[in-house]
């Protein structure tokens, strides 16, 4: 169940800054300020990626988020990757050429 969400455009300012380790490091002190307003003192941390055809990996910004989650004094139960992994979809752009 979600209780507290954050994004980076309501962090920062600059387009190019959205996706930074910063903006996460912001937006995960907002979401643990908001889930300890409820009484909230460990999370269960789930990770995505862009999947699909893209990279299977998270962004920059997944490292400093959990670190900044833990360091306001939240406890981390798990971390899980919910990445959306295709099975079998649509063919890649790098082999898409002639």
């Amino acid at each position: 169940e979600t209780l507290a969400k954050s994004s980076g455009g309501t962090v920062v300012k600059q387009n190019r800054d959205e996706a930074s380790p910063y903006a996460a490091m912001q937006m995960a002190e907002e979401v643990a300020e908001n889930v300890q307003a409820q009484g909230i003192e460990g999370v269960h941390v789930r990770v995505r990626g862009p999947g699909g055809n893209q990279q299977q990996n998270p962004g920059p910004g997944a490292q400093a988020t959990i670190r900044a989650l833990a360091r306001a004094g939240l406890e981390i139960g798990r971390i899980e990757d919910v990445t959306p992994i295709p099975h079998d979809g649509t063919r890649g752009p790098k082999n898409a050429g002639f």
